[in-house]
């Protein structure tokens, strides 16, 4: 590869299987992002790198400190990291910032890569229908509620966080939205605008479709069948990660 491939991940929800089964998951995880510092210029993960992340003033939840260690590697190479925050991993302050050198966004990212213009998002709120999640999500994204909930204690805090994070992966997952792909549909209306790709995760389909002059992606979860997508030489693959 030259150093204009871009890697993107999306969804790998840390946190969320049994112990065994993240362990797995996390050497999985730290393998590709050793893979991603001699093989990418730039990468983009997608939202939901965590099922669950809150993180207080001076406290940040334990665990996968290899993953942290991994990102903060590619950092120190060179490698510039793009962090969507998704619905479950929004609770974040700085520590991704000033520690990890890590670009953070709270909403969709509008990027130009190789001559081709992007459209980036988690997929949440995307739908039409779903206005019920849309005011979840103004609440628990707000500044002040944040700063309100982080008088919690942290072993508290971080239990609720788990348990909220529970219970809206249980609400997307049995959301019905019609026949119609709503992510589909809102990327259609992206490339109407003019992107010449449309990615996003959120809803751990994997897809890849034609739509006019643009495509729309969905980069899936690492849930069932870890894979990351990569932009090289004017096109964009969805690969297994084995």
């Amino acid at each position: 590869m030259n150093n204009k491939d871009y890697l993107f991940i999306s969804d790998i929800h840390l946190g969320l299987q049994s112990k065994e089964v993240e362990d797995i998951k996390e050497k999985k995880l730290v393998a590709f992002l050793e893979y991603v510092s001699g093989n990418a210029k730039e990468l983009f993960i997608i939202g939901d790198l965590f099922d669950y992340w809150f993180e207080y003033k001076r406290v940040y939840q334990k665990g996968f400190y290899r993953t942290l260690t991994a990102l903060k590697n590619l950092s120190e190479k060179g490698i510039t990291i793009h962090y969507l925050i998704g619905n479950h991993d929004f609770m974040h302050r700085d520590f991704f910032k000033e520690e990890i050198k890590a670009n953070l966004y709270e909403e969709p990212v509008d990027v130009v890569l190789n001559d081709k213009r992007f459209f980036l998002a988690h997929g949440d709120g995307m739908v039409k229908n779903d206005l019920g999640y849309k005011i979840l999500k103004k609440i628990l994204r707000n500044k002040g509620f944040q700063r309100l909930y982080s008088l919690l204690h942290p072993d508290l805090g971080i239990a609720i966080a788990s348990g909220t994070s529970k219970k809206s992966r249980d609400y997307t997952t049995n959301k019905h939205y019609g026949e119609i792909d709503g992510l589909f549909e809102a990327a259609k209306l992206k490339i109407d605008e003019g992107y010449d790709y449309v990615v996003m995760g959120h809803s751990h389909v994997r897809d890849n479709k034609q739509y006019k002059k643009g495509i729309y992606l969905n980069l899936g979860s690492w849930l069932t069948s870890p894979c990351y997508g990569r932009f090289a030489n004017n096109k964009f693959e969805i690969i297994e990660w084995k």
